[in-house]
């Protein structure tokens, strides 16, 4: 039976929000938002209780996705990129000035150039610190910017580092350079005339989860995480002339996700552990009041976005499963929440799907963790189902709102996500059980998840998908092409079919990060044929079941070239297939015609194949 609730409309799911992304001023008098303005998302600014809000962009194609104040007060900041390029550029909105006479400002203009923002600080209101690439595509140098003249001064020849944290004084003084063996390590200098020397190296197994990140008020210490010594990612504070470590705060099982500090002093005010969900632990007793009053006080999960500069008012956002994120101003004074918006409160008129945590062994007796979401109003018995395999692989499926997952679920389908090992999160054991298991181990622990949702009675074996983008677009084309037998069909967005190719193609400033790559997928010339085995190109001619391709001609993480080569060999033997090639798109869908388009393509697809319902 497919579920009766009413059809939630594509354009509801997958269009632009009402409103999103709040931001206070640096007085906490005004605040910004995006929002539509001739259909695009804008840059909205009003007063701290929306009143008077007027757009201050005009951008007119991709939209703009993120919005922060400038510590001034007088400048909104914002990056862009162009056709999904990722070559980002950094715009700064002048509020004081005649919008449309120049107050939007490219304050980056280089072509072929990725900035991006290392630091600012409140004691430095006109200046921000820039990462660009544009000496060495492979590298980004740091520059000053002075935000009245956009004046761009170097300050730091980039020594080999894929991430850096400024000081309170804006001065660059940690960075994480690659080792040539895959390990990481955090190098520190005392100031910006000093040598820099390790602070902290760990080997491949601890790299991906080592990472600095902020200094003490004092500069003295360096706050970083890491799973050395641990099996999951450890909040530790280090002692930069020492070299002494101190941890402060650990789960046996489970990552530190995130870390909120005291925007003046950088003590830390909590540190999150994502589990099932987001659990928050209190480390300064400052705020263990703010904290427990906010974890209370709405449905959800709580995170802070934003402070004013007194620290005395927060914007704080609660993700639901089942509904619009609602955004709060949360004044610590008065300890009151007062409701800003709702980012799609047309959502709150439909019944959606709730996300079930779930836990099975794999056959090799790995715990694997994941998610379900069944269709509203209807017993959870051999329904059609849609295996939905996250991006990354480093990353990992969380309980929240998920457009997708909502979707698929309305229109019938159970909707299965599993955190298949090499996700991250769960720890480095974890984690580092996928090296070298792409489209081995890992696509196992897809098939042994498909195959307890049929044991248990959940799904119709008959009528199982596997979808997904990126690298889980990957694992839709080994779906296809590897265990054929197992799914009706096959929904791939920009996932690579040859990992010889990928690893080969990678955009530049992934240079640093190769040997991770090398180590945990192969190396291109010593694993050849390890790469060719695991490559869905390698066995297009095994596909039996209807397969959907789409591909964003600007993606530079998985080119076009990537899908394009497995259509010609489908071309070749003559088996059907679908394929979508977005023009003004690169690595996912930033305009929302785009994604419209795509969505109502994959229904269409899903209801032909495993009987699900369509929008009219």
């Amino acid at each position: 039976m497919i579920t009766a609730v009413p059809l939630v409309p594509r354009e509801v799911l997958f269009g632009n929000p009402e409103r999103t992304a709040p931001s206070l001023s640096p007085d906490g008098q005004r605040l910004a938002w995006l929002a539509p303005d001739e259909g695009v998302l804008n840059v909205f600014v009003g007063g701290a209780d929306l009143s008077d809000a007027r757009p201050v962009t005009a951008d007119r194609d991709r939209g703009i996705r993120t919005v922060a104040w400038a510590h001034d007060g007088r400048h909104l900041l914002y990056i862009q990129d162009r056709g999904g390029d990722e070559n980002w550029r950094l715009h700064a909105v002048d509020l004081d000035a005649d919008l449309g006479a120049g107050a939007d400002r490219d304050l980056t203009p280089f072509d072929d150039v990725q900035a991006l923002v290392v630091g600012m600080d409140k004691r430095f209101p006109d200046d921000v610190l820039v990462g660009l690439n544009k000496d060495r595509p492979e590298l980004h140098d740091v520059y000053r910017l002075h935000l009245p003249t956009g004046e761009l001064t170097k300050v730091l020849h980039n020594p080999g580092f894929v991430a850096f944290v400024a000081d309170r004084d804006l001065a660059v003084r940690a960075g994480a350079a690659p080792t040539p063996d895959g390990g990481m390590a955090i190098m520190v200098r005392d100031d910006v005339a000093a040598d820099w020397h390790p602070l902290l190296e760990v080997g491949h197994d601890d790299a991906l989860v080592t990472v600095p990140l902020a200094f003490s008020g004092d500069g003295r210490h360096l706050l970083a995480l890491s799973s050395q010594g641990a099996n999951a990612s450890r909040l530790l504070r280090l002692d930069c002339g020492s070299g002494d470590i101190e941890v402060l705060a650990e789960d046996e099982r489970y990552d530190v996700a995130d870390v909120r500090l005291d925007p003046d002093t950088h003590a830390v005010h909590w540190v999150s552990f994502l589990r099932e969900r987001i659990h928050h632990r209190a480390l300064d007793a400052a705020v263990a009041d703010d904290l427990a009053f906010l974890d209370g006080a709405e449905h959800g999960e709580m995170s802070v976005l934003g402070e004013d500069h007194p620290d005395r008012t927060w914007v704080v956002a609660y993700g639901r499963d089942d509904g619009p994120t609602r955004f709060h101003v949360y004044d610590r004074d008065a300890r009151t929440l007062t409701l800003l918006f709702e980012d799609r409160p047309q959502l709150g008129s439909y019944e959606l799907g709730r996300m079930e945590p779930f836990c099975i062994t794999a056959r090799d007796g790995l715990e694997l963790h994941g998610y379900l979401t069944s269709p509203p109003g209807v017993e959870r018995r051999h329904l059609p189902t849609v295996l939905l395999v996250h991006g990354g692989p480093w990353a990992r499926d969380v309980w929240g709102y998920d457009p997708q997952v909502q979707w698929l679920a309305n229109r019938g389908y159970l909707v299965v996500q599993v955190n298949f090992r090499g996700s991250t999160g769960y720890g480095k054991r974890f984690l580092n059980a996928g090296d070298r298991q792409w489209g081995a181990a890992m696509h196992d622990d897809l098939i042994d998840t498909v195959r307890w949702t049929v044991a248990e009675g959940y799904a119709d074996e008959h009528r199982i998908a596997i979808q997904g983008g990126s690298y889980g677009g990957y694992a839709a084309l080994v779906g296809a092409t590897f265990t054929p037998d197992v799914f009706a069909c096959a929904v791939d967005l920009v996932g690579p079919s040859n990992l010889r190719t990928l690893i080969e193609s990678i955009p530049p400033y992934w240079e640093p990060m190769i040997v991770q790559f090398h180590r945990r997928i192969g190396h291109p010339e010593t694993d050849r044929a390890l790469l060719w085995e695991r490559s869905p190109l390698s066995r297009a001619d095994q596909v039996a079941v209807p397969l959907l391709i789409a591909q964003g001609a600007n993606d530079p993480r998985v080119k076009q070239a990537e899908s394009e080569q497995f259509v010609a060999a489908l071309q070749e033997r003559d088996i059907d297939h679908e394929y979508l090639l977005f023009e003004d798109e690169g690595h996912g869908f930033a305009k929302p015609e785009n994604r419209l388009r795509f969505y109502a393509a994959v229904e269409s697809f899903l209801a032909r194949h495993l009987g699900g319902r369509q929008e009219p």
